[in-house]
């Protein structure tokens, strides 16, 4: 007991240390895939690839047959992809980060399987997987 009062700021750093660790993976929204889940998941035919990247970016190269609704458009086309509801969404944004705000879109208008990309365009194009134009 006298070494945990005695060393009290050091034993408190540490637990603030390990909580600043851990809090990127706990506070991470959203369900994320893999790049080989998400390419397994578009081989089998059974999702959705949202591209959310401006027009531009996503004339420069994006996934094949992927979709392209711009993120500040999303809640107000979200109905575009009401035909898919049945199907997996993967959101793809540069580089994984937006892709967690299109998903809770479209989490709220019923998409029940959506998933953000781990990396986006950037970890894709780095692995050398295929891109359109």
């Amino acid at each position: 007991m006298k070494f945990i009062i005695d060393n009290i700021w050091l034993i408190a750093l540490a637990l603030l240390s390990g909580g600043l660790l851990l809090g990127p993976s706990v506070l991470r929204r959203g369900s994320k895939v893999s790049l080989l889940q998400a390419t397994q998941m578009i081989n089998q035919g059974k999702t959705v690839v949202l591209d959310v990247r401006s027009p531009e970016d996503f004339a420069a190269g994006h996934v094949r047959e992927a979709r392209n609704i711009p993120l500040g458009e999303l809640p107000k086309r979200v109905g575009e992809l009401d035909k898919f509801k049945a199907k997996s969404v993967i959101v793809v944004c540069s580089a994984g980060m937006q892709s967690a705000k299109a998903a809770s879109v479209l989490k709220k208008a019923g998409f029940n399987d959506v998933y953000g990309l781990n990396g986006g365009l950037a970890a894709w194009r780095a692995q050398g997987l295929p891109t359109a134009k």
